[in-house]
């Protein structure tokens, strides 16, 4: 795997200078943008690669301390940039394909709500949390229980320490006060 940053570097002393990454960038970037070019075959790619391999070239952690080696340096910066490029649209695309496969198979089955049953769906949701606001506290347990965490009578027994017939009374007097405040609060008399 190759590195940001030369693995045989030596910091820089009095007898190896600062590299002008600058006029460096500048003196190879023609033939580095046809190499990436040449592995991408997108203009705006070679764009967004140049800036991280000078990014990359700029905030390396060991200074370069040959300058012969500055071209092969910059090269394998620019192919790994390429590289690392192409996995980023790859993931890209497939999160996209991702997607359009599930809105594709969900319009397929008639499965995607129009914008009127998203505002039903909301008003029941709410008129429903409200009615069970108002139900005494072990009513709104046990139909919570029984129906948002789809436990089965004899678990919500074990669970309350009970017997399973106790619980299908206690579900079956929960859902009649549920009943009723759903329609008092759709005829208006019950809202809050």
């Amino acid at each position: 795997m190759l590195s940001d940053s030369p693995g045989q570097s030596a910091p820089p002393t009095a007898e190896t200078p600062r590299l002008d990454w600058a006029r460096l960038l500048r003196d190879h970037e023609r033939w580095l943008r046809t190499v990436v070019y040449a592995r991408l075959r997108e203009a705006q790619a070679v764009d967004e690669v140049m800036q991280e391999v000078a990014l990359a070239a700029v905030a390396q952690k060991a200074p370069l301390a040959d300058p012969a080696k500055v071209g092969p340096w910059l090269y394998r910066l620019a192919v790994r940039q390429a590289l690392l490029y192409r996995r980023r649209q790859g993931r890209h695309r497939k999160l996209l394909d991702r997607y359009a496969h599930r809105e594709s198979s969900m319009a397929e089955k008639g499965g995607r709500p129009d914008p009127l049953q998203w505002l039903l769906a909301a008003e029941r949701q709410q008129l429903l949390q409200r009615a069970l606001d108002h139900l005494p506290s072990r009513d709104a347990e046990i139909l919570l229980l029984k129906y948002t965490e789809d436990w089965s009578y004899r678990q919500i027994a074990e669970h309350l320490g009970t017997t399973e017939g106790a619980i299908q009374a206690r579900l079956h007097r929960a859902r009649a006060k549920l009943r009723e405040q759903l329609a008092l609060l759709v005829e208006g008399d019950g809202q809050p």
